[in-house]
């Protein structure tokens, strides 16, 4: 039996076992850099299969190794552990029991995935060469980022330049199914944060009054230029406000507004051109109405770049271990991950596993309350990662 029909078998054998554990971490999800106990559980599940060669990487995350029958090529396979703060409506018994958080994007999975690819590794670890490091990554979903602090450290800058991969599921991919993008993937992230101030006062009598909901209602509107009129049509950017709040009555004009929002795009000179010019128009409506606005725009994640020659490799391998009509080419994605930080110092290939299935109902996007996966994917994201990571070492 070669390699990959061992992965296939194993991949299968384990595969109710990590159902187990995916539903234990789901039930106990972490708000990002507090994944105290899912990193101590984390801890044991690798124990348990062999591997105690782990340090400490980013206060909460794990980096693992995994040696080879001989020395070779490194790769590093990389799962986030945060969840989101987001109360679970899901009637099932795995349901989140910490109140308003909850593992709405997936990130259960993705490290349940990686404990299932280690114990196939470990297990076949006399049969290919290199090293295999696993990364269990805290704080993906809040800035600066986990990945900005495990770069930081020791034990990741030991590793030099090596090559990263990783995987995020995807509800509108079809379990069973994964999708690849060599190039620009993934958009990069930047929160804005506007406090408009002007002065309150009774509504009857605005003419006493600067309203800062009128200049804020202004500066939503003409922002939008920064897309429509000052972006070549050939960048995809977004420029989205989610958060307003002007807490006033309807007789009561407040003191100031704060408004909250989004800017992506995928090209890093336009990003940093944007933010200027968003920054100067914004300031200069308030300015223009006779109040202000104050702007924060803390630098966020970069856009991510996989690697074209290796994510092409990987695609090909996956065709080998699923089926060519199982691996499909993906659109540009305008999300953001902080994985990014990695592909802009090192090869990386970030790709999506599938995990839909509407015959279930299982169709509820990420970040929704509702998310759910159909859990067959978990076999296919611990059995193809493995894979991807020993042909990767040839």
């Amino acid at each position: 039996m070669g390699l990959k029909e061992n992965i296939k078998q194993l991949a299968k054998e384990y595969a109710n076992d990590y159902v187990a554990v995916r539903r234990y971490l789901h039930s106990r999800p972490e708000l990002s850099f507090k994944e105290y106990k899912t990193g101590a559980f984390v801890k044991t599940q690798l124990l348990a299969i062999g591997i105690d060669a782990i340090e400490t990487v980013a206060g909460t995350g794990l980096l693992a190794s995994i040696e080879g029958k001989k020395n070779g090529k490194t790769i590093l396979l990389r799962a986030d552990m945060d969840a989101l703060p987001i109360h679970e409506k899901n009637k099932v018994s795995y349901a989140s029991q910490n109140e308003g958080v909850m593992h709405a994007c997936g990130h259960d999975v993705h490290m349940t995935s990686l404990l299932l690819t280690a114990r196939i590794l470990f297990e076949l670890r006399t049969e290919f060469s290199g090293t295999i490091k696993l990364l269990f990554q805290p704080g993906e979903e809040l800035m600066p980022g986990g990945a900005t602090l495990v770069m930081k450290e020791p034990a990741y800058k030991a590793l030099g330049e090596v090559a990263h991969v990783g995987q995020h599921v995807m509800p509108s991919l079809p379990v069973g199914t994964v999708g690849f993008r060599g190039g620009q993937f993934m958009a990069s992230m930047d929160e804005i944060y506007l406090t408009v101030k002007g002065k309150g006062g009774h509504a009857a009598v605005p003419e006493e009054c600067i309203d800062p909901i009128l200049i804020a209602s202004h500066i939503i509107v003409a922002a939008q230029q920064l897309v429509s009129r000052m972006a070549s049509p050939k960048t995809a950017s977004v420029l989205s406000f989610g958060k307003i709040i002007g807490d006033g009555a309807n007789n009561v004009i407040p003191d100031e507004v704060t408004i909250e929002g989004t800017f992506r795009t995928f090209d890093e000179n336009w990003r940093t051109e944007a933010i200027e010019k968003l920054t100067k128009l914004v300031t200069a409506i308030a300015d223009g109405m006779g109040g202000e606005c104050i702007v924060a725009i803390p630098k966020g994640y970069p856009h991510l770049r996989n690697d074209m020659a290796l994510t092409e490799t990987m695609k090909n391998s996956a065709k080998g271990y699923l089926g060519a009509s199982q691996v499909v080419d993906l659109a540009p994605w305008m999300a953001a991950e902080d994985f990014a930080f990695y592909t802009q110092k090192s090869q990386g290939c970030f790709y999506l596993l599938g995990v839909g299935n509407e015959n279930k109902g299982i169709t509820s996007g990420l970040h929704t309350p509702t998310f759910d996966i159909d859990e067959a994917a978990l076999e296919i994201g611990g059995g193809l990662m493995a894979w991807l990571a020993v042909e990767a070492l040839l």
